[in-house]
């Protein structure tokens, strides 16, 4: 008979939940506190406090996300290493907000008694006013650089992200114009992996597709990365 462990994920996701909401109350408005049901990609964020550091509310989409974000990683290793229970941390790495701010990061992702991965706890603190505030002494100063540029209010969905992420990573390869090789094959999909787009199910199909291969190219193709 297979283990149920819905009611250990319930019990766990409540205890995360509340840990967000008691750390909103005593961190700065600067740090973001994110809390991520990762069976449901598509409207993974399930408490959130200080959700304007990164533009995001509850039901968004998990590649809504800081750029260049290691968690994606942390997922990708939880889902890799199916034997293990304990959980995957990845603390203090740098990131960036969808407006181009400079983000410190942590994330810890949690998996049940059968060692799948459901659940991420994600900080990230906005340095931006740091920034903001060297940049207003060198005012003070000749030669100052441009003020940063205002924060985006668009907040796209997991299609779109997805779309995006696949875009860019066959950018330098389309634009050569003649048939793209292995290796730009390969580099598109380094970037895909680093941009979290293969923790979306889905993704291995629609990168497939992207690039005129089959899936199990693409699954050849991560494991030739991960083995790098």
């Amino acid at each position: 008979m297979a283990l149920d462990t819905t009611p250990e994920r319930q019990l766990v996701l409540g205890v995360l939940h509340a840990t967000v909401q008691m750390l909103g109350t005593v961190l700065g408005r600067t740090t973001e506190v994110v809390l991520h049901d990762l069976t449901r990609p598509e409207h993974s964020v399930i408490a959130i406090a200080n959700g304007h550091v990164s533009g995001r509310q509850i039901g968004s989409p998990v590649l809504a996300g800081p750029r260049e974000d290691q968690g994606f990683n942390a997922v990708l290793q939880a889902l890799r290493d199916k034997g293990s229970h304990t959980p995957v941390v990845v603390g203090n790495y740098p990131s960036l907000g969808r407006d181009g701010k400079t983000l410190r990061s942590a994330t810890a992702v949690f998996r049940d008694a059968l060692g799948e991965p459901y659940a991420s706890l994600c900080v990230n603190t906005d340095f931006s006013g740091i920034a903001a505030a060297q940049a207003c002494l060198e005012q003070l100063l000749p030669g100052t650089g441009a003020a940063p540029g205002e924060p985006t209010e668009n907040q796209p969905d997991l299609e779109q992200l997805m779309a995006q992420i696949i875009d860019a990573a066959l950018h330098d390869a389309r634009s050569q114009g003649r048939r793209i090789a292995k290796a730009q094959k390969l580099e598109a999909v380094r970037q895909m992996h680093d941009g979290g787009l293969f923790i979306v199910k889905g993704a291995v199909e629609k990168a497939a597709a992207a690039l005129g291969v089959t899936r199990y190219t693409i699954y050849n193709y991560l494991d030739e990365i991960r083995n790098r």
